[in-house]
């Protein structure tokens, strides 16, 4: 019983990770969309959306320091949204600053 228990946590906790891990990964491919979106209609100058393409890359490398353990911390997650907040609400500025190509 204690084995069947225990493995069933294991899994558990298992798929936690996997769901957390997907989550990051799904929305850093939207927001890539929008920036490839706005520099599609013209919304973003190639100068804005290389600014946005390094806050992107920045956060991607906190993403792989926070993974180099093996896990993310809730600290080190907590961190990570804050990061994608940041760089979804300076993609809508950007995209909405009546700047154009």
């Amino acid at each position: 019983m204690k084995k069947k228990l225990f493995l069933l946590l294991v899994v558990a906790f298992g798929w936690g990770i996997t769901a957390t891990n997907a989550q990051v990964r799904r929305r850093a491919v939207h927001q890539q969309q929008r920036i490839h979106q706005g520099v599609k209609s013209g919304e973003l100058t190639r100068h804005e959306a290389a600014q946005l393409h390094h806050n992107e890359r920045d956060t991607r490398h906190d993403i792989r320091a926070a993974r180099a353990d093996g896990r993310i911390t809730k600290s080190e997650r907590k961190d990570i949204r804050q990061d994608e907040r940041k760089n979804s609400r300076a993609i809508y500025r950007k995209k909405h600053n009546l700047r154009t190509r």
